[in-house]
């Protein structure tokens, strides 16, 4: 029998500075070299490695030039952070203030 969603406990959402971090220790380059590689601000690097910043629209295109992704890659793994976020702390606040609407 398989368990509904709310009742499986399920591991927090991972940060998209958490995969950046991956990625930089693979090639072994530091969060400095990438901001100079990229031309932002270092702090905005390690902002986002430690969790304390989101990836804008200007950053992901950054990171995805650099690395031969997608804006898109980075925006997804920002966005998937962001609503599995919410998920954790509002969807049971939500589901009993929000009523469905009727269909016509």
């Amino acid at each position: 029998m398989s368990k509904s969603r709310s009742t499986i406990d399920r591991l927090p959402p991972v940060h998209p500075g958490e995969i950046l971090k991956e990625t930089l220790g693979d090639l072994g380059m530091s969060m400095n070299r990438l901001a100079q590689e990229i031309h932002v601000p270092a702090n905005r690097i390690s902002a986002i490695v430690a969790g304390e910043r989101s990836i804008t629209g200007e950053t992901a295109l950054r990171l995805a030039r650099y690395f031969g992704t997608t804006p898109g890659y980075w925006m997804n793994l920002q966005a998937r952070y962001d609503l599995e976020s919410a998920m954790d702390e509002w969807e049971a606040r939500v589901a009993s203030e929000v009523q469905p609407r009727d269909a016509a």
